[in-house]
């Protein structure tokens, strides 16, 4: 499976509508988790949080908190944000513009954000422009590290390095709160949570003042 750990300027260049890391000297990290809610791997996260009093920015897709309600609300009333990842989880250059945008706009009515991340990061400059106008006003989400988690053949001690030599302040860092990823977050996110914190990192959700 290929994918790029650090996102490439180049992306970053054609893509300057989306939001990739927070320009900051201050010692913040931006934890992310997509794919959730799930109810084993979402309270497991929640509680690696509490104890570190991070908070962190859940990118859910909607059927999923349709199905774990409770779940939702629950990540929301410890703090953390919520975030539009489609209805069914849509990968944006296989799925017809309109029925991509329609996804959306479902999932909107039952997640309570002004920020999106498009699932696989895959989206088009048509459907980016449409996400921005009135009618959706969404900010598009991105990433700086990914840490791998999803990625089932990784040995957990790779993903935690793939996290702590590319994560730097002000990066926005992937994780997924589901069941594929769970085996390999159980390893990884208690390890980067201390190694953190220990270095006085604080962890906050995006556009926390946005």
């Amino acid at each position: 499976m290929f994918y790029l750990i650090k996102s490439p300027w180049l992306l970053k260049k054609y893509y300057p509508e989306c939001i990739w890391n927070i320009k900051t000297k201050e010692k913040v990290l931006y934890l992310t988790f997509d794919d959730g809610p799930h109810p084993e791997a979402t309270p497991f996260v929640l509680e690696q949080l509490r104890q570190y009093n991070a908070r962190a920015t859940f990118f859910c897709i909607g059927k999923n908190v349709k199905e774990h309600f409770d779940i939702y609300e629950q990540l929301i009333s410890e703090g953390h944000k919520p975030g539009n990842h489609t209805y069914n989880h849509l990968n944006g250059w296989k799925t017809d513009d309109q029925e991509y945008l329609e996804n959306i706009a479902k999932a909107k009515k039952i997640i309570d954000s002004d920020l999106f991340r498009p699932p696989y990061g895959k989206i088009t400059k048509f459907q980016l422009k449409a996400l921005q106008g009135e009618k959706l006003n969404l900010k598009t989400i991105m990433w700086d590290v990914l840490s791998g988690d999803f990625d089932i053949s990784i040995n957990p001690g790779n993903c935690y390095l793939n996290v702590i030599n590319n994560a730097k302040e002000g990066s926005v860092v992937v994780f997924h709160d589901s069941l594929k990823a769970l085996p390999i977050l159980k390893y990884t996110l208690p390890r980067v949570l201390k190694y953190y914190a220990k270095k006085g990192f604080q962890f906050k959700i995006l556009l926390q003042d946005g």
